[in-house]
């Protein structure tokens, strides 16, 4: 019953006719049993019920009335006219043809069909279903109808509570109060299948594969804004006042958290994949907010400089122009950072799963781009991961690593020393350091690694099917320090969505993200116990805010400051997903290093509909003069 190919745009509406016509779908009931059927007239509100799941669910209904208010390929929305008083139950409904209706915009029409509940993704989703009609026939009364006012978004009309669901409920769609006052979810669906207005709406994220949240009425009432115009994603606040917009039945402009869809925009509301979604039947016109992109400070002398980078897939088959923007993203973003923390680089063959592991071609290329853009010389280190050994798409073997610079006072201590300073594999005759695990030693009265670089605990079952992070050993004006480059365990698969049946959603992936922080914290205690002054850096893609469980773990375990958490919450985060702004990658320091530092997170990717990866860099000035 998934949709099939575009969805089709409405088409204008015919002139009124003086008598009934009857229009046969191709559509018929989908089962061999006569299912039982709903008792007296039916109309939508009785369909739709007060809950997530029709009273009506696979009872045959007749003659159901309504006004045709959007059109698909394989279906339409209608919405009753004459509503009841009760905001609970929702006026709209989807009507499933099979093939592209007769029926247009502004028909009045009367259905005979088979209530039934629709699940995105199948019968084993965390989402929610779509209530609908399996349409056996469809009767047109009337065209040119006037459509129902659309329910309007926002102050002065119908306002989101603050919480996705206040307390938690199990199965949303089994039990528990459906209150839409109380409840963001029960909200939401009371208008599933409806018209809905949104007015002058504000970009809380950028646009993306076809979807953008928007915050109706200029953001006024929405939950802690970030200095930039989106808005702050909170523990337990996901924001139910968000809108996600949908491109299903008219295209949308390309937009900057920031930017503005000034007046009126009407659409019906869906649900698909795990949110609600608003799927606007006209194009909005666009008005530019004037974002900039954020660039840093440059590092002054004396100041050691680290950064965090995600080049998001980044692999030789990449377009010129992405290279060029992520070197752009170093080279003025970040003033040419003395090191990078690397995250989401691929292998040389890209997407081909052919057994190659090297990633000496990707980076050749990124350090030319960066030469071109005006940057100074940079070298590189990693480990080859063991092929389809670290997650990912098969194939890309994706990895962390370090990008350095060696003009201004850092170099990169190399233990075995390689053969090649690109090459990333092991020298003849030395361990391989994809399996190998790095351990802390003293060295001259300080700590130091047994290998540099090298994989923290690679065999842990922490790490299984996941990026192993990566130690290495520098130098700073003659200064040890160790830096650890991480990429924890992704927030997908096997998470619920927010707006999903079960809440509150499980989150099984930060019970990985808790154990790798485990392996990493007992890592950094390993060295401040042979040398408790000894400076560590964590830095990367911790795939956490600053207030979940893993980082904390980190933080704590590790005797170590999460320099994020420092910023002003305005400013605290590094990615947008569906119009939550939210703190994804880190940079932790131990008490030595913490001493004398600025932090910042340089806003120039996440809020961008065309931007070079998803995350904000960030970078941390360490001020190192005179120790």
């Amino acid at each position: 019953m998934a949709f099939a190919g575009a969805w089709g745009r409405a088409a204008a509406a015919h002139a009124m006719l003086a008598a009934p016509v009857a229009v046969a779908t191709a559509a018929a009931l989908l089962t061999a049993v006569p299912p039982a059927s709903a008792a007296g007239p039916v109309r939508i509100h009785d369909i739709q019920g007060a809950g997530h799941v029709s009273p009506l669910e696979r009872a045959t209904v007749s003659a159901v009335p309504g006004v045709v208010t959007a059109l698909t390929g394989n279906g339409f929305w209608m919405q009753d006219p004459r509503p009841d008083r009760d905001d609970a139950t929702s006026e709209g409904v989807f009507v499933y043809t099979r093939t592209r209706p007769s029926a247009v915009v502004g028909d009045s029409v009367r259905v005979d069909g088979r209530v039934s509940e629709f699940r995105p993704g199948g019968a084993r989703s965390a989402g929610l279903t779509r209530t609908e009609i399996d349409a056996a026939a469809t009767v047109v009364d009337a065209h040119g109808t006037p459509l129902p006012a659309p329910a309007v978004l926002g102050p002065g009309g119908r306002r989101a509570p603050a919480s996705v669901v206040k307390d938690g409920r199990g199965d949303v769609e089994k039990g528990g109060r459906f209150d839409p006052r109380r409840n963001g979810l029960d909200f939401y669906e009371s208008l599933e299948g409806m018209r809905v207005r949104i007015q002058d709406a504000v970009a809380a994220g950028p646009s993306r594969y076809g979807e953008l949240p928007v915050l109706p009425a200029n953001g006024a009432g929405a939950g802690t804004r970030t200095a930039r115009g989106g808005v702050l994603l909170r523990d337990g606040d996901p924001n139910p006042e968000r809108v996600i917009l949908d491109d299903a039945l008219a295209p949308l402009p390309g937009m900057n958290v920031g930017d503005r869809l000034p007046g009126a925009g009407d659409g019906v509301l869906d649900y698909g994949y795990g949110d609600f979604k608003l799927l606007l039947t006209a194009t909005p016109r666009r008005a530019d907010g004037g974002l900039p992109r954020e660039a840093t400070r440059p590092a002054r002398p004396g100041e050691l400089a680290v950064a965090t980078a995600g080049l998001d897939g980044l692999d030789p088959d990449s377009p010129p122009e992405r290279f060029r923007a992520l070197a752009d993203d170093i080279v003025r973003g970040l003033r040419s950072p003395d090191l990078v923390a690397v995250s989401g680089l691929r292998d040389n063959s890209g997407e081909a799963d052919d057994g190659t592991v090297a990633a000496d071609q990707t980076v050749a290329e990124l350090i030319t781009a960066i030469s071109e853009a005006g940057g100074p010389g940079y070298d590189w280190r990693s480990v080859n991961p063991r092929d389809n050994a670290d997650g990912g798409e098969r194939g890309t073997n994706g990895r962390v690593g370090f990008l350095f610079r060696t003009d201004r006072g850092l170099a990169f201590v190399d233990r075995p020393s390689p053969a090649e300073p690109m090459a990333d594999g092991p020298p003849p005759g030395g361990p391989d350091p994809a399996v190998t695990p790095v351990r802390a030693v003293r060295r001259d009265g300080a700590a130091g690694l047994t290998l540099s670089p090298g994989r923290i605990a690679p065999g842990d079952a922490a790490w299984g099917a996941s990026r192993k992070p990566l130690a290495g050993e520098v130098t700073w004006q003659g200064r040890r320090i160790i830096v650890i480059a991480a990429q924890w365990f992704g927030q997908a698969g096997e998470d619920q969505p927010l707006f999903g049946r079960f809440q509150p959603p499980s989150r099984p992936s930060e019970w990985r993200r808790d154990a790798q922080a485990k392996v990493v914290a007992g890592f950094v205690r390993s060295i401040r116990n042979i040398d408790g002054d000894a400076g560590v850096i964590v830095a990367g893609d911790l795939n956490g805010g600053e207030f979940s469980a893993p980082v904390r773990t980190l933080a704590k375990e590790g005797g170590l400051a999460d320099l994020p958490a420092g910023l002003k919450p305005s400013e605290r985060y590094t990615a947008v997903s569906d119009g939550n702004s939210q703190l994804l990658d880190h940079i932790l320091l131990s008490p030595s290093l913490k001493r004398r530092h600025e932090f910042d997170v340089v806003h120039r990717n996440a809020e961008f509909a065309d931007r070079a990866g998803d995350r904000d860099p960030a970078v941390v000035r360490i001020g190192l003069s005179g120790r």
